[in-house]
């Protein structure tokens, strides 16, 4: 699938089949993560490849109601970021780091027809504690989001024309 069809048939998945995921398709989505840009190429990010299903129920616990399809999903993926690994000028970039490694990890998923939806953790405190705790992290990792990931339940490809020209200026507002 080319990027600009992702882009546009990509839509977030609650309800999810019980078929699970190879491990090539999970290294093939976690090397996307992986494979973004990131500043100074600090790659201030971790993550945590969930497959256990009392754990990811746990985790749709811990992250709140919303977080519900992470426990019909075949997998979850803690997108962390390193707070050792970031710059002491620009000590938040690791969100954006984080983000851009989970953008590219839900288009590779929708690549290799597989369903996500990506559901935040941070800046939420109680989220990010009951995560913190639950998964054992170090002080200076800080859970981001996680991903849900599966097959879909009622795949859906149709194209999406989502732009909104009354939101884009030219040279100046």
């Amino acid at each position: 699938m080319d990027t600009l069809k992702a882009l546009a048939t990509r839509k977030s998945v609650r309800e999810f089949t019980d078929e699970g995921l190879t491990f090539e398709d999970i290294k093939t989505i976690l090397t996307a993560g992986m494979s973004g840009p990131t500043c100074e190429n600090k790659r201030m990010w971790s993550f945590i490849v969930v497959r256990n299903k009392e754990t990811l129920g746990k985790m749709a616990v811990a992250n709140g109601l919303d977080a519900s399809p992470v426990r019909r999903a075949a997998i979850g993926i803690l997108v962390c970021g390193d707070l050792d690994r970031a710059l002491p000028e620009a000590p938040d970039y690791w969100v954006i780091d984080a983000s851009i490694a989970a953008q590219n990890m839900v288009l590779a998923a929708h690549d290799l027809g597989i369903g996500s939806v990506w559901l935040g953790c941070w800046p939420m405190e109680d989220r990010v504690q009951e995560i913190k705790e639950l998964f054992r992290l170090p002080e200076n990792i800080v859970p981001h989001s996680i991903l849900a990931l599966g097959y879909a339940a009622e795949p859906d490809l149709t194209e999406r024309n989502l732009y909104e020209g009354d939101r884009v200026h030219f040279d100046e507002w």
